[in-house]
């Protein structure tokens, strides 16, 4: 899943695409169908925006790193232990997602200039195992494709709290 190919200008659009996405799958859904869960143990709606917030701060974070240092060496949170450290989860669905479409805006903003050797610039990864070392593009990709498999898990919830 996070490994599907594609290029920086593919890249681009999915993320820049992302806020608009999820406005629409999520249009006319009440604050309460926001945070209903569509069965026990699920995450509602607001629950994976939290999910995304959360990996577009830590993948984000890491891709800014890596373009502002030369080759950094940074250890690796994983979103599910960062969410734990914010109020993401709590929050309401409509400020959340204007915090997540911002966020995006900015990480637009630096991604959108780079050059294509830009995006080949590396950073390694600790804090797991074996130091793994990882570029802009790797980072990028992950977010997409892994965004991508949540837009599906989104439809499903948003059909489901509508009946």
């Amino acid at each position: 899943m996070y490994d599907t190919p594609r290029s920086n200008d593919e890249l681009l659009t999915v993320l820049a695409t992302a806020p608009m996405r999820i406005a629409e799958i999520t249009q006319g859904l009440t604050p309460t169908q926001l945070v209903a869960l569509p069965e026990p143990d699920a995450w509602s709606a607001r629950d994976v925006l939290a999910h995304l917030r959360a990996c577009s701060d830590m993948w984000g974070k890491y891709m800014v790193l890596i373009l502002s240092e030369d080759k950094p060496t940074f250890k690796a949170v994983n979103p599910r232990t960062w969410i734990k450290e914010t109020n993401y989860l709590a929050e309401p669905f409509q400020p959340s997602f204007e915090a997540f479409s911002d966020q995006r805006s900015r990480l637009l903003a630096t991604l959108s200039p780079l050059a294509p050797m830009d995006w080949d610039r590396t950073g390694t990864a600790t804090g797991s195992g074996k130091p793994r070392v990882r570029t802009v593009h790797t980072y990028a990709l992950w977010l997409a494709n892994h965004e991508g498999s949540h837009f599906k898990q989104l439809m499903q919830i948003a059909r489901t709290v509508r009946l």
